[in-house]
């Protein structure tokens, strides 16, 4: 592993200062900068980029960081500052897109079984302000309750973390070095990294489909992982074909 890049530097060192930060206020930094689903109150338009700097729990950031850390400065290294950080936070943009559109399909699909069921917007709306309020599901006997939990569960529940830019990462990393070959814990054969980072967007796809948690909590936003991870491909793909001597990635 060879140095930390100054560019991945000061991204570890923003991301814990904001972890630090939101221990230290709280609810209200979630409430603050944390990405809320755009019919929440808490929306904010520029959640859409401080959610990336926000994590639930140190579990959250660690795994996160240790990512950024792993494949951060390598990709620096070979992309340069500015297109690094263009995957970066491109690839954060596009996960929040992806997850905030499959949210709006969940969401809409339940309000409408709602509304069959008799229920006026006025009634969903305070339901679901009941529901924020008191962080508790309310179900109504005439809905089938995985309505009621996927209505609440968009509404209340923020999307916040970094996930999303680093599968940006990590995609990228994967065109450039298809073939390099990876360890992971416990496993003491080298894993080519096209093999091993397309298994993890695998898995989360299969999570992201079935709903079934393969890895991590099942809150997960498997959505905005496979948002990022896209547009990593596709902008790490395009500069590949089109941008840059082809003799260089062999």
């Amino acid at each position: 592993m060879g140095r930390i890049t100054d560019t991945v530097k000061a991204l570890l060192i923003i991301n814990i200062l904001f972890f630090l930060g939101s221990q230290y206020i709280g609810d209200y930094a979630v409430k603050l900068f944390a990405l809320w689903f755009p019919e929440n109150p808490n929306f904010q338009l520029w959640q859409i980029f401080t959610h990336m700097f926000m994590h639930a729990d140190l579990g959250h950031i660690l795994f996160n960081m240790f990512a950024l850390y792993m494949f951060g400065s390598v990709l620096e290294q070979s992309l340069g500052r500015e297109r690094f950080l263009f995957i970066y936070f491109s690839a954060g943009l596009g996960a929040a897109g992806l997850q905030i559109l499959f949210s709006y399909f969940n969401f809409n699909e339940a309000y409408e079984v709602y509304l069959a069921a008799g229920a006026t917007p006025a009634d969903i709306q305070e339901l679901l302000l009941k529901s924020a309020q008191t962080n508790n599901y309310y179900f109504l006997n005439n809905v089938a309750k995985e309505y009621t939990m996927s209505l609440t569960h968009t509404y209340i529940i923020p999307m916040l973390g970094a996930s999303g830019a680093i599968f940006g990462v990590l995609a990228a990393f994967a065109i450039l070095y298809p073939n390099l070959p990876l360890y992971i814990m416990f496993i003491p054969i080298p894993i080519k990294a096209k093999y091993l980072i397309g298994g993890y967007f695998a898995l989360n796809v299969f999570s992201a489909v079935t709903g079934i948690t393969v890895l991590g909590p099942s809150n997960t936003a498997y959505w905005a992982h496979i948002g990022g991870a896209i547009i990593g491909f596709i902008v790490m793909w395009y500069w590949k074909k089109n941008q840059f001597n082809q003799n260089r990635w062999n």
